[in-house]
């Protein structure tokens, strides 16, 4: 499938003209020929492969576009490379009214071992966000449950570092789940920007049933408001949804496989579809981290009325360094549509690649 026009047809169009609205499900931008999916995220592959490097920084956002930073698993920068989360944030900071950045978006991993050295070191990286007022939304990941970030159960020091007390202060933070107001691990934001108001919605890993019950009456409360979901585990790197149900083994670390002290209160990628995303037309977005093998994944799935859901999978940590310090950048157009850019301010470059730079149709 070719990029779409981003000026061209209407996005009920472009949905007709690929099936999105009669099949329920599409993926998008296909990757290119040459670079095929990895069938084995354990199979040796050099990790840039399908790079296409350019120098320096991405194209200055479109007129009247703003944009989402998007920081997937920070892991092995808050267990090895601290300096390089810290060039991260400070980045954003520094990007922040050249590219009309509204919010940063965590996609969870954000320590290694849930530890207290590490989230000391992300909370140093983090507080520079705090203290620039920038918005932050962010999720705890696999990695940052139970003792040595092994998820055995749900206990994590996040809201210990990233207490309630502290984020609720930020104006764009709206609440957190209902059951356990002292705890950071579920929450909702107000972010807007250029005339559009979102609904940022920040789930745990593998959410419980009673999260997706107080997460429907969020989002039911919130209908004038375009939802974008944050969870650390949802779509495979395959561009499906984490199904344990269909596929079982064939996708690995699927979140029914953690918690062995909490089965069976875990929902993976296709329950959260299901129990929550497909009940609301107003969800315009899921982002999610986790997967390995190249780490990106893409596709379009419709609820039964015909809204369409863009779903991405970004994750960078299987680079050198823990990752190379890079990060994506979402434009939000004003005709409606998405484009990505992944940008590495250690590596001073932009990844031009196909599976990093692409058009996303629907918003």
């Amino acid at each position: 499938m070719a990029l779409p026009d981003l000026g061209g047809p209407s996005r009920r169009d472009f949905l007709l003209r690929t099936g999105a609205l009669s099949l329920g499900f599409v993926p998008f931008l296909a990757r290119a020929a040459d670079a095929p999916k990895p069938e084995d995220e354990n199979a040796p592959r050099n990790p840039y492969a399908d790079a296409v490097f350019v120098d320096g920084e991405p194209p200055l956002p479109a007129e009247g576009a703003f944009t989402f930073a998007v920081l997937p698993d920070t892991q092995f920068y808050a267990q090895k490379h601290p300096d390089t989360f810290l060039a991260q944030t400070r980045w954003i900071v520094e990007q922040r009214d050249r590219r009309r950045i509204a919010g940063v978006l965590h996609l969870g991993d954000i320590t290694n071992s849930n530890t207290v050295p590490q989230w000391e070191n992300a909370r140093k990286a983090l507080q520079v966000l705090v203290a620039a007022k920038m918005p932050m939304c962010l999720v705890p990941g696999n990695h940052d449950y139970g003792p040595g970030g092994g998820c055995a159960d749900r206990t994590t020091m996040m809201s210990r570092f990233l207490p309630v007390a502290e984020l609720s202060q930020a104006p764009h933070w709206k609440g957190n789940y209902d059951k356990e107001p002292d705890r950071s691990e579920n929450s909702w934001h107000f972010l807007e920007a250029m005339g559009r108001r979102f609904l940022v919605l920040c789930l745990e890993f593998g959410p419980r049933d009673d999260v997706l019950r107080w997460a429907n009456e969020v989002v039911a409360a919130h209908a004038d408001r375009e939802v974008i979901l944050v969870t650390h585990a949802h779509i495979y790197h395959d561009d499906t949804r984490y199904d344990q149900a269909r596929f079982g083994k064939k996708q690995n670390h699927n979140p029914h496989t953690y918690f062995a002290k909490a089965k069976p209160d875990i929902n993976d990628g296709e329950e959260v579809w299901a129990k929550l995303i497909s009940r609301h037309e107003n969800f315009i977005l899921t982002l999610n981290g986790h997967v390995t093998a190249d780490g990106l994944g893409r596709f379009v799935s419709a609820t039964p009325k015909g809204h369409p859901v863009p779903q991405l999978l970004v994750n960078f940590q299987m680079k050198p360094n823990g990752g190379d310090g890079w990060l994506r950048l979402i434009e939000m157009r004003k005709d409606g549509t998405m484009r990505t850019f992944d940008h590495s301010p250690t590596r001073k470059q932009t990844n031009a690649s196909p599976q990093n730079q692409f058009a996303i149709p629907w918003a």
